[in-house]
């Protein structure tokens, strides 16, 4: 009597793939005899890989949709099945993962998957520092970078002539060797990545002399960097192909330039704006002026209120860091602290003590909260 795969996987005639796929996996989890202790787990666990050894292969499943039945490959016979006793099934192990592997990943009936192609070159991180003027206007700087670059006696194929790259003898150009072992429960097939030739599938019969047939030499590349404005510690700039060579021919890999800026002696930065302690006289405090003030890069005016006091923030904007990539720029905020004047002589500190008398309680600093609490309860 021919078996009705769809239904005994639960899936309609018109079952996608992935439909098939996740039927496999949801059934397939609960009737393995190692997970279901059920007496007919064992003979449904087998049907289902039946149904899905078919269903799973376009070719076989368009015969079993004209004929009603199918040509099984090795391994699947019917009735039979591939059996998982035995087999550790914890908590994380996925039946999509098996699935795939035995329905050849993205196609089906393909057994032992596709060649592994050559492998792209890794990234190269490195570390630049900057002072905080460069990270404030951008700059331009140039590195050494050690790395692995194509050979250039071979071109990057590892052989000495192109007559030396043949055919794997071991895999014969499929990069995949399959086994075969019989079982209990019939043929078991496992197929691997070829170890003579790494699963390209080929074979140099005679290196190149100046890599040894790995394609790639080291180098010390000097490589130009380009900066922006507004760069901050942690900006990571990408420099595309500018990491190691492919393995023969494989694209390159990328270069990650992260950047430090330089603590400064000056300014203080936070985020995109910078702050900066200036001092000024008690006179331009008291009577006001205009001082120079620095800047990066150079210097500034700021205008001094009259009565200004010590410790005042003034904002100068637009003086700040510019944003990454953007058009807008930060802040300068500028403290200023009143210098009290030291050594002076004595015509100077009788003209104080007159400007003293002159101003009275004026020029006393106003009394704090401690001193009106004594005189409220005196």
């Amino acid at each position: 009597m021919t078996k009705d795969y769809y239904k005994i996987l639960g899936v309609d005639k018109n079952a996608s793939r992935e439909d098939i796929k996740r039927a496999y996996k949801r059934l397939a989890k609960k009737f393995h005899p190692d997970l279901n202790k059920d007496p007919d787990a064992a003979e449904k666990f087998k049907e289902i890989n039946e149904a899905a050894a078919v269903l799973g292969d376009d070719t076989k499943r368009a015969h079993y949709d004209q004929y009603g039945t199918a040509e099984f490959p090795q391994g699947f016979q019917r009735g039979g099945g591939f059996d998982f006793r035995g087999f550790d099934f914890g908590s994380d192990f996925d039946f999509g993962d098996i699935f795939d592997s035995f329905f050849g990943g993205g196609s089906f009936g393909h057994f032992g998957g596709r060649r592994r192609g050559p492998k792209r070159g890794s990234d190269i991180r490195y570390d630049l520092e900057v002072t905080l003027e460069d990270a404030v206007k951008g700059t331009t700087e140039h590195i050494i970078v050690p790395r692995m670059a194509t050979c250039p006696k071979c071109g990057g194929t590892g052989a000495k002539s192109k007559d030396a790259i043949v055919t794997c003898p071991v895999c014969h150009g499929s990069g995949r060797v399959t086994r075969t072992q019989r079982t209990p429960f019939g043929l078991f097939q496992t197929t691997t990545v070829c170890s003579r030739c790494g699963g390209t599938g080929q074979y140099i019969s005679d290196p190149c002399p100046v890599c040894h047939g790995s394609g790639r030499v080291e180098e010390e590349k000097r490589i130009k960097v380009t900066v922006p404005p507004g760069v901050d510690n942690g900006t990571t700039l990408r420099i595309s192909g500018g990491g190691e060579a492919g393995e023969r021919g494989a694209r390159p890999g990328d270069l990650f330039i992260v950047v430090h800026v330089k603590p400064h002696k000056v300014f203080e930065r936070r985020d995109n704006d910078l702050y900066v302690e200036v001092p000024i006289s008690f006179v331009t405090a008291s009577l006001g002026g205009t001082i120079e003030v620095p800047i990066v890069g150079g210097k500034a005016k700021l205008k001094i209120p009259a009565g200004t006091q010590s410790n005042t923030l003034f904002k100068m904007k637009g003086k700040g860091v510019p944003y990454l990539n953007s058009s807008r720029v930060g802040d300068q905020f500028v403290k200023v602290v009143v210098h009290t004047p030291t050594n002076l002589n004595s015509s100077q500190k009788k003209a104080l003590k007159d400007l003293a008398e002159k101003l009275g309680t004026k020029i006393s600093p106003k009394k704090s909260f401690f001193d009106r609490v004594i005189e409220k309860f005196s």
